[in-house]
């Protein structure tokens, strides 16, 4: 399991943005038979079945009222060419997000503040699916000021991936929030076959981690890591100039009024703490935990 926290770019701050410290947690999940002690060999003789899928999982999992796809972006900063990364994405990626010409919003940013250090990560929604992802991608082509910044942004990276997400159905779609605040974002490794088993668990699940509006947004992969999830959560807002994340990647929050990442928002760490503790007193969250 990896950790990490993230810094938001304070230029990108604005009203219609989300801020706050994020933390990212990176699981490997193999079944439900997959439990230490002593008694996960007599219990997986009973553990629930799940029923054979007759469909995707975007058709199972996804929300079918809306086509959003989401993208999430990790870029490997040099360390000397941090500050000037983030110069550079407060000058070009604002406006590509508040461009109606662009299917698509620029749902979160931010910078690594504990785990991977030197790391940026974004998150981007596309309205329509994978229609508005292919025209936005192609009228980027024809953006002078974006390729300008793709090239300048090749000098200061060590290395870059993405995965294209859906949201989960049971989850909120990612809303701004007034911060900054304090994030978390968790990822899980699935086993593939137990996607479906792992959204009826966190369906009801969820319903615990709702008291405190700590639930930010939920997503799967479709392309790129896949059998990956991603959990936000996040409350509350901190007395600071910066925005903060827990990833074990760097992610920098810009954005509009209606744009957030998987992610969760804290006013500080111990009251990440204080909430997380808080949720054993509900009875069913540990048959959920011990999944």
């Amino acid at each position: 399991m990896a950790s990490g926290v993230l810094l938001r770019l304070s230029g990108l701050a604005r009203a219609d943005m989300l801020t706050g410290l994020a933390a990212t947690f990176i699981r490997s999940f193999s079944a439900s038979s997959n439990r230490n002690g002593e008694d996960s060999w007599f219990k997986s003789l009973f553990v629930r079945k799940v029923d054979p899928r007759k469909d995707a999982h975007s058709h199972l999992l996804a929300k079918k009222e809306e086509s959003n796809l989401y993208k999430i972006q990790f870029h490997n900063v040099k360390p000397e060419c941090l500050d000037a990364y983030n110069k550079l994405c407060e000058d070009v990626l604002p406006s590509i997000h508040t461009n109606e010409y662009y299917p698509c919003e620029l749902v979160g940013t931010w910078n690594t503040w504990y785990g991977e250090q030197d790391q940026a990560v974004h998150l981007w929604r596309y309205r329509g699916g994978y229609p508005a992802l292919t025209e936005v991608m192609n009228k980027l082509k024809n953006n002078k000021e974006f390729l300008e910044y793709r090239k300048e942004r090749g000098r200061m990276l060590l290395s870059r991936r993405n995965q294209l997400l859906l949201e989960f159905s049971f989850w909120n779609e990612p809303v701004p929030r007034e911060g900054p605040n304090i994030y978390e974002l968790r990822s899980y490794q699935l086993r593939p076959g137990t996607m479906i088993e792992w959204g009826n668990y966190w369906a009801r699940a969820i319903s615990y981690r709702q008291q405190n509006r700590e639930a930010v947004g939920g997503f799967f992969s479709q392309i790129g890591h896949l059998y990956m999830v991603h959990h936000l959560w996040g409350k509350g807002s901190v007395l600071c100039t910066h925005c903060m994340c827990v990833l074990s990647s760097r992610e920098l929050e810009t954005g509009h009024m209606d744009y957030v990442p998987f992610l969760a928002a804290y006013k500080n760490l111990q009251l990440r703490e204080d909430t997380r503790n808080a949720v054993w007193q509900h009875e069913g969250w540990n048959e959920v935990v011990y999944y």
